[in-house]
């Protein structure tokens, strides 16, 4: 066995990692990555970037299905066809092509990337196998950047059936009928996806509604365009285990039903990967299964840091990117914390939803007065040239100053309207400094400038 030396070892190379590597990297930190997959982690090859490549796919068909002669567009197509094997083999070209991208931005700023599985020997040295070859390599600083991966029911293992969101994101072919376990934004992202592409689907949630980390008014409308496109929502209803067709539940009056199911896709929720790469060996202290760290990612144990999804909520790829660019500074030398406001959190469903901050029930738990202001997309020229009418903005605010305190969307593509309400929180802005910023006409972003001036008291065009 061979023998390596570094002043940061890294283990994972996901979202959270190869950020960590890349700006260690150009800060001339000696770093090593170590990753049994290709660098990208759960986001690139099998989370955020298929999923989006298979949403996007999935809503092109369900356009064309719909010009069928009845479109108020005035178009008309003939009956559309989707070979998604083939769909499959394009987004697989672009994973490939991120992939490469990120281990080129590696090798770029001097970065090693080692491919096989990290074992702990102890809280500076790592064994690394790949194959029948080893490797020992011992470190000045270490960073836990291992990441998270779906849960299994007990009664539901992954298998031929019953599959997770990674298998589900390289099916072959649409299943007749597809049964989804768990309400969440996962299972209804792929669902959605999925019913345009022409599958029966059927969503059993557990708890009274959907999307539970939601207010009601944010996924009314997501619930009303999952009715639309035939998607049958079982709330209440407990799934069981596989019967002989299908997907054994409890619903919600208590009686037990089969729901027939070609392939059963459970999204139930993920589990931090911190059982891995003999984490457990270290005695690092913890907050459930996650680890357990400070405002500069440090664990219990001196020289160790962790990051991302095995740290805890949320788990998001930003949120791991942003803390592992701060790690590689505070590792630099640079005086760094966690000081953040707010998370940005989209959910890609048909409508999208988009929070950032505090929601009116959050502000006001808090204390103090709020107001809020909201604006519909019903009453916005560019949503309705976009045929995107259902939705709104929403701001919440300190009532005592404007001070914003937290942004909400749904309606058609306001994901990209996260970054416009990070930095309006960041930054500090009131309601009435976003009034008074002249926003471009015609675009939904309007619908930003128009719910502030509606908690002012004065919007325009409501």
């Amino acid at each position: 066995m061979s023998d390596m030396t570094c002043k940061l070892l890294i283990i994972g190379a996901g979202p959270g990692g190869y950020v960590c590597g890349i700006r260690a990297g150009q800060l001339g930190i000696d770093t090593i990555i170590v990753d049994e997959q290709k660098p990208g982690g759960t986001c690139l090859n099998v989370g955020c970037i298929p999923s989006k490549a298979l949403i996007h796919a999935a809503e092109e068909f369900h356009k064309l299905s719909h010009f069928n002669g009845s479109s108020p567009l005035g178009i008309t197509a003939a009956s559309p066809q989707i070979d998604l094997s083939a769909t499959v083999d394009w987004k697989n070209g672009i994973v490939t092509r991120l992939n490469a991208g990120v281990a080129g931005l590696l090798k770029k700023s001097g970065v090693r990337l080692i491919a096989g599985k990290a074992t702990f020997q102890d809280g500076k040295t790592v064994k690394v196998t790949t194959g029948d070859t080893s490797v020992q390599i011992r470190a000045e600083q270490v960073v836990i950047a291992t990441g998270s991966a779906p849960v299994e029911l007990p009664f539901l293992p992954f298998g031929d059936t019953v599959i997770s969101s990674s298998e589900a994101l390289s099916l072959r072919s649409v299943p007749e009928r597809l049964c989804v376990v768990g309400g969440g934004y996962i299972g209804l992202e792929i669902g959605t996806a999925f019913a345009k592409l022409g599958a029966k689907v059927t969503v059993v949630e557990a708890a009274e509604r959907i999307l539970p980390q939601y207010d009601s008014a944010l996924t009314r409308p997501v619930l009303k365009s999952l009715q639309a496109l035939g998607i049958e929502v079982m709330l209440s209803t407990k799934a069981k285990g596989l019967g002989d067709k299908g997907l054994k539940v409890e619903t919600a009056e208590g009686s037990e039903r089969e729901i027939a199911a070609d392939k059963v896709l459970v999204t139930v929720g993920r589990r931090p990967r911190s059982d891995s790469a003999n984490i457990a060996s270290l005695g690092l202290a913890t907050d459930g299964p996650f680890l357990r760290i400070d405002d500069r990612c440090r664990t219990s144990m001196q020289g160790v840091f962790a990051i991302g999804d095995v740290t805890g909520e949320p788990m998001l790829a930003h949120r791991a990117m942003a803390q592992g660019e701060m790690v590689a500074e505070i590792i630099a030398g640079h005086k760094r914390s966690w000081d953040k406001r707010c998370i940005p959190a989209v959910c890609f469903t048909d409508p999208e939803i988009v929070t950032c901050g505090l929601s009116p029930d959050e502000a006001k738990a808090q204390g103090g007065a709020v107001t809020t202001g909201q604006f519909p997309f019903a009453a916005n020229g560019r949503a309705m040239t976009m045929e995107a009418e259902d939705g709104f903005v929403r701001v919440v605010a300190r009532k005592e100053d404007g001070l914003i305190l937290g942004l909400q969307a749904v309606g058609r593509g306001v994901s990209e309207l996260s970054a416009a309400f990070s930095i309006a929180i960041e930054m500090g802005a009131r309601i009435d400094d976003i009034g008074a910023v002249i926003h471009a006409h015609p675009t939904q972003s309007e619908g930003l400038q128009e719910a502030c001036l509606a908690a002012l008291g004065h919007a325009l065009h409501i």
